[in-house]
């Protein structure tokens, strides 16, 4: 099952795919797309609804981040090994973990937004995971059973606010649109094999990022049981797992930034594209 949230920034509608590739209003059955609705038992109830038998969004709606209420946004860092060799770093013995703000989640498709100041805002594709069930202290061989299904995730980062000024890597993975997520959430029983999938980034048309998630470090049941030790998950918690090769900072022989007027496109296998302009602060 593809859920998604279509209409205007803050007055989104539930919606699902139907067979056709067509969105579907849902919202006579849920409200939104968040919270008991990502529960095993919720996904099943909507599994149930006759697609066929509700309303067509209207062509060319816009579409909304594909969650509707995000607690936690998790980034997991260097977590491909050929994005830590492209950069330098050594393999990280665990997952290194940091925050996004949930204010930074924005529709697949809207602008990103490049902050002011900023000289150094680049690109990273990663696979999204969306929790659907409370999680804490969970086995990895059960992790994936709290997983509602996944999604693409854009974890644009500022360079520069990230790693030159001192602090957490927060304050370079927050700024408005930095946090692009969807189109769709596509449910885990059609992702069998979260570890063998394609992402892939362009800039103005050019493949920058072309990597796989069976390359990963700490595959998704890792991520999961590890932070759950040290945090409670919950339902709608977004964990982006990490990027592949290709980031703006690793281009050879001078990194490469995103500047206003170009078009970044990237998805991941299964899970749908996402397209953004990139656009200046007022």
């Amino acid at each position: 099952m593809k859920l998604l949230r279509w209409g205007p920034p803050g007055a989104e509608k539930p919606g699902a795919l139907d067979a056709s590739g067509a969105i579907r209003d849902i919202s006579a059955f849920v409200d939104d797309i968040a919270g008991d609705v990502l529960s095993d038992r919720g996904l099943d109830e909507l599994r149930g609804i006759d697609l066929n038998a509700l309303p067509v969004a209207p062509p060319g709606t816009r579409i909304g981040p594909c969650i509707g209420v995000v607690g936690e946004f998790i980034g997991i860092g260097l977590n491909y090994a050929d994005h830590a060799r492209e950069l330098g770093a050594p393999a990280p013995a665990e997952p290194i973990v940091f925050s996004k703000a949930a204010s930074s989640i924005c529709g697949p498709n809207d602008d990103l937004i490049v902050p002011r100041r900023s000289e150094k805002t680049d690109w990273e594709a990663e696979l999204g995971v969306v929790i659907g069930a409370r999680a804490q202290y969970v086995a990895q061989d059960d992790a994936l059973s709290y997983v509602a299904g996944y999604c693409v995730v854009h974890d644009v980062s500022e360079r520069g606010f990230q790693l030159d000024r001192g602090g957490q890597w927060i304050k370079g993975k927050s700024a408005p649109t930095f946090g692009p997520i969807g189109p769709v959430l596509v449910t885990r029983d059609e992702v069998p094999e979260p570890q063998n999938l394609n992402v892939w980034l362009e800039v103005d048309g050019k493949r920058y990022q072309d990597g796989s998630t069976k390359d990963m470090f700490f595959s998704v049941a890792d991520i999961v049981s590890y932070l759950s030790q040290f945090m409670v998950l919950q339902p709608g918690d977004i964990i982006a797992t990490g990027t592949p090769a290709g980031v703006g900072a690793g281009q050879k022989p001078d990194p490469v930034f995103l500047r206003p007027g170009q078009i970044v496109k990237l998805g991941v296998e299964g899970l749908g594209e996402q397209r953004q302009r990139v656009v200046a602060a007022g």
